[in-house]
């Protein structure tokens, strides 16, 4: 199929010409190349709170998307590159590309009226890799023409289906970063001699009494969302807000407060305190 690089109109007018949502700061600007060609735009690249930002119209063309459609009510832009899809939306900390979830810890930006969003998540999505020379303030992509292995083929299915409830039965009306958070907890676990070596194990562990709340009460059991298990996903391919946290509580609601009298406390996230 031809190639639509130059974005039908329509498509242009409604999706590149949006209501500005973020003040135009000062900032540093930065130069981006994919396979020794630069990216050429007014649009510039730049560094927010130590995240390289692309826009994402002119790393598309430059990757070579195909077609490109905008969905004002969802905030969405739905990218059509060598066979498969990408949603990235925007206020969202991740993006979805063939079924992938590759998340930031900064969020896609409308900038002056432009979506933005970190150059990683673009380049996870196109699956290249990334430079940084820090000395010229360059981002280098090494692009191969490739795409992220399937979702379907990526992800274990009962690791998604264990680690999506447990997010969903102790971290469902939390911030979404709390979610993953929680699910770092579990991984973190699976990754630590002291404690099962399997999503399901950790979970079920009993070793020294129940250690979830949610398999002695039933609610394990119940269909999770889809922030818990876009949540799971998240941290199946390896994100994590902290890499060390072995338990959470929320203290308004324990009944026992073992943890917080013999763990560290690491932060807190919406009500849950999480420990080391």
């Amino acid at each position: 199929m031809k190639k639509k690089i130059a974005f039908i109109l329509c498509i242009a007018m409604a999706f590149f010409v949006l209501t500005p949502t973020a003040n135009v700061q000062a900032y540093r600007a930065v130069s981006v190349y994919i396979n020794g060609r630069p990216l050429q735009t007014q649009d510039e690249a730049r560094i927010i709170n130590d995240t390289t930002y692309v826009p994402l119209r002119a790393i598309c063309e430059l990757f070579g998307a195909d077609d490109i459609v905008w969905t004002e009510k969802t905030r969405t832009a739905t990218i059509y590159a060598r066979g498969t899809e990408m949603y990235i939306t925007q206020g969202n900390t991740y993006i979805v590309a063939n079924g992938r979830y590759f998340a930031s810890d900064e969020p896609v930006k409308n900038i002056g009226g432009r979506l933005y969003l970190p150059v990683r998540l673009i380049a996870a999505a196109f699956a290249s890799s990334v430079e940084w020379d820090g000395a010229s303030y360059t981002v280098n992509i090494k692009d191969i023409g490739g795409v992220p292995l399937s979702g379907d083929v990526y992800y274990d299915k009962d690791e998604v289906y264990w680690l999506s409830r447990i997010i969903y039965a102790e971290s469902g009306a939390e911030p979404f970063r709390g979610q993953i958070a929680v699910g770092n907890v579990v991984l973190n676990r699976v990754e630590s001699k002291q404690f099962p070596n399997s999503v399901y194990g950790v979970i079920f562990d009993k070793k020294y009494g129940v250690q979830f709340s949610p398999v002695a009460s039933g609610t394990i059991y119940k269909t999770p969302s889809a922030s818990a298990i876009a949540a799971a996903k998240i941290c199946l391919e390896g994100y994590s807000v902290n890499r060390d946290v072995l338990y959470f509580m929320n203290p308004d609601i324990a009944t026992n407060n073992w943890i917080s009298n013999n763990r560290r406390f690491a932060f807190k996230i919406g009500q849950h305190s999480f420990y080391y």
